[in-house]
């Protein structure tokens, strides 16, 4: 039975978008019909669809950005970048999959050859998360369909009418119409897709507790393909710099870009003894400067608010938390409107907080620890189940070779915020971070599976041992 959903702007509490949740069953039968004919286009065709799709989302991009800002609440500077993302993934996944998947021919035995090739998978389950409701999703699908897969793709219930929108545009594209399928629906839907036996493969962008689930939920059905990319806990390690400011910049980008609703952003601020007294106070008083507003005022906001009133709840009660087990509030976290989800950035000494928990804590909150030396830095900084990007801020360059080889993460930057992440580059973590499948140039890699094949023209073989002379 289909479930009525909304989906209202968090920014203003105005309805943007209402439909109801979609039939699993039903929108499977019509992906698995149309796989055959789509894996046998020619690739070059697929990659033509795909560049129109390009030009579609260049057609529609101040009204997809516009539709964006408006359904996640993050400014409509930033949202315009998305778009841009969403466009240079095409050109990008094209160079990946020449270079990931390429085909390859060898020598082989009485002058035959030994050739491998690529293969799809065949149906792929695509679960958006709400904080890029474009571009994640689109780094999962775009790949997938120059490979030759099916996709059904099931946004966050919190931004449908993002997702419904970068469906239509590969529909305007002339991709068909069951060769890329949009479903609505909660937990439910998801679960249905996961668990389908006739969904050949499951990519997700989200929390560790739901890419938990789906592991455990598949865990005995190892035929299909799951990519998981989870978030993290992630630390930036402050070292000695004169450069002050650049620094703060740093963190202040790392820890509240997208009101730090990024699964890179910075949760964890540790610095040495002889930079704290320097390091933090220029961090507050950057961060106090931060514009924080709706999407379309003027001046431009840094940040907006986070997806709803239930995510800001939490993040409140999670500050008060910190405090009651020890912390000390550096920049205490404010809700100017109890019926909207804005809150300002916020920053904790976390230091003496007995246990620290470890937890992604999905917005514009900075845990700042601090420790005596880099060697207890490094220690701190892999104090965490997750494992997805981790920030060196000064320092020298054999500091950075030991923070490289020693932290465990699958971004490892220098003097830039570890949510600086090239889409031409793997992406992906550890631990609760991932399932050791990296994502953007390398999403090639769990969209297409490799085929060996030994081949001559004519048959020839002969047994020279073991016969019985006549």
């Amino acid at each position: 039975m289909a479930t009525d959903l909304v989906s209202t702007e968090p920014a203003t509490g105005r309805e943007i978008w209402h439909g109801q949740s979609g039939n699993v069953d039903e929108t499977v039968e019509r992906a698995r019909v149309a796989m055959r004919s789509w894996a046998r286009e020619p690739l070059g065709r697929r990659i033509e669809l795909m560049r129109r799709f390009a030009n579609q989302v260049r057609k529609h991009s101040e009204t997809f950005a516009e539709l964006i800002a408006r359904e996640t609440g993050k400014p409509l500077w930033e949202a315009r970048t998305e778009v841009e993302a969403v466009i240079g993934k095409v050109e990008i996944s094209v160079t990946a999959y020449a270079e990931r998947t390429g085909q390859k021919k060898l020598n082989s035995a009485l002058q035959g050859t030994a050739a491998l090739r690529h293969k799809p998978h065949g149906v792929m389950a695509v679960l958006g998360p709400y904080n890029f409701p474009a571009h994640l999703p689109n780094g999962h699908i775009i790949p997938a369909l120059i490979a030759g897969n099916v996709v059904i793709f099931k946004p966050s219930e919190k931004t449908p009418a993002v997702g419904e929108f970068l469906t239509r545009c590969f529909h305007e594209a002339k991709v068909p119409e069951d060769v890329i399928q949009c479903i609505h629906g909660g937990v439910e839907v998801g679960q249905g897709l996961v668990e389908h036996w006739m969904v050949d493969g499951v990519l997700f962008t989200g929390s560790a507790r739901a890419g938990i689930a789906i592991n455990r939920k598949l865990a005995t059905d190892p035929g299909k393909i799951v990519a998981l990319e989870m978030g993290g806990n992630n630390p930036i390690v402050m070292l000695d710099t004169p450069k002050i400011e650049d620094a703060a910049a740093t963190i202040i980008q790392s820890a509240f870009t997208t009101a730090g609703q990024r699964c890179t952003a910075a949760r964890r601020l540790i610095v040495i003894d002889s930079m704290f007294d320097k390091i933090v106070p220029a961090v507050k008083e950057m961060a106090e400067k931060l514009i924080v507003d709706e999407p379309f005022a003027d001046p431009q906001p840094f940040m907006g608010c986070v997806i709803d009133n239930g995510t800001a709840d939490l993040l409140s009660e999670s500050f008060v938390a910190l405090m009651s087990r020890g912390g000390r509030p550096i920049m205490h976290m404010k809700r100017p409107d109890e019926s909207l989800p804005f809150l300002s950035p916020s920053i904790l000494d976390a230091t003496d907080i007995h246990e620290r928990p470890d937890i992604e804590l999905f917005g514009p909150l900075l845990q700042v620890i601090r420790v005596p030396d880099f060697e207890e830095a490094i220690k701190e900084a892999n104090n965490t189940r997750y494992g997805l990007s981790a920030s060196l801020i000064g320092g020298q360059p054999e500091d950075f070779e030991t923070f490289w080889s020693e932290i465990r993460a699958g971004i490892v930057n220098w003097n830039r915020p570890t949510n600086g992440a090239s889409s031409a580059a793997p992406f992906g973590g550890v631990g609760l971070s991932g399932n050791h499948r990296p994502a953007a140039f390398y999403a090639a890699d769990y969209c297409a599976y490799p085929v060996a094949s030994n081949e001559m023209e004519q048959p020839r073989a002969t047994i020279g041992v073991g016969l019985r002379n006549e």
